[in-house]
């Protein structure tokens, strides 16, 4: 386990640095080691970052228009919330999607997994350290429909429930 007080206050004020420009636990686990020399698992790096008492950074949300906000069908790269999977009709067919998870999630992320949709496209879905679900689509700009989406949200219930 790594001790943060064996840090210089040079070291300390370099890491602030990254913190105070984005840098998010992975990138300051892979700086600790090219920089500092220091091998961190990622649990020692948020120990780490914790003891110094520093914030991580959180993207702010894009602004979005009207437009888009009524675009229900849009899932890549949007995140959906614990509501949005609360709140699921018991009528929606799952029949066509498939959810696996990953025994051990993603750098980043609390969980993660693959969702292939009932069209044959896939992509990658995440729960990100601040809880939010999202898809990342293997397609870009792809988008499936909006009973697809429904059938991803209940299938990835029984998933991880």
């Amino acid at each position: 386990m790594f001790d943060s007080k064996s840090l210089t206050e040079k070291q300390i004020a370099m890491i602030k640095t990254w913190v105070d420009d984005g840098a998010r636990l992975p990138d300051i686990q892979q700086k600790m080691e090219s920089d500092l020399g220091q091998r961190l698992t990622y649990m020692d790096t948020r120990f780490l970052v914790i003891d110094l008492g520093l914030e991580l950074k959180t993207e702010e949300p894009d602004v979005v228009d009207e437009a888009e906000e009524t675009n229900t069908d849009e899932v890549s790269r949007n995140e959906l919330t614990e509501d949005d999977i609360e709140v699921l009709p018991h009528d929606a067919t799952s029949a066509n999607v498939n959810v696996t998870v990953d025994e051990i999630a993603r750098p980043g992320v609390m969980a993660s997994g693959r969702v292939t949709f009932s069209d044959g496209q896939g992509g990658m879905w995440y729960v990100d350290e601040m809880g939010r679900l999202g898809v990342d689509p293997d397609t870009e700009g792809y988008s499936p429909s909006e009973s697809d989406i429904l059938a991803f949200q209940k299938e990835l219930q029984r998933a991880v429930g």
